[in-house]
């Protein structure tokens, strides 16, 4: 119905940067906030960055000042520009979109992707 494709995940080295992406496609009527979630392992999912139609955005404490979040509405599409990355990053991103597929069912559904690891060395 709905799909969501990360892209971009990799192993870098501490310092450096790398940018995300995740396209959504499939029965779209409306999008409405993108988010970007990561977790590591033992640890739960967490909030990194969200964005709104308007691209308003907000951020994880651990995040701001490092990463950027940027959408395309036209494309369905939302970024994550990852900079300044510490070895503490490292984990499985996933990308989050509320989706409203049809204009006569006004609901807003969660969908995912299927996540993109980033490793951070040191």
């Amino acid at each position: 119905q709905v799909q969501l494709v990360e892209s971009g995940g990799g192993l870098v080295q501490a310092g450096g940067s790398l940018r995300l992406s995740c396209a959504a496609s499939g029965r779209i009527f409306d999008i409405s906030d993108m988010v970007w979630y990561r977790q590591s392992p033992g640890k739960q999912r967490e909030v990194v960055a969200s964005i709104t139609p308007l691209k308003s955005a907000n951020f994880a404490d651990s995040v701001k000042g490092r990463f950027t979040i940027s959408r395309d509405n036209a494309r369905n599409t939302v970024y994550l520009q990852m900079n300044s990355l510490k070895p503490e990053d490292t984990a499985v991103y996933y990308c989050n979109a509320l989706v409203r597929v049809t204009y006569i069912d006004r609901t807003y559904r969660p969908f995912w992707g299927q996540g993109t690891q980033v490793t951070v060395s040191s």
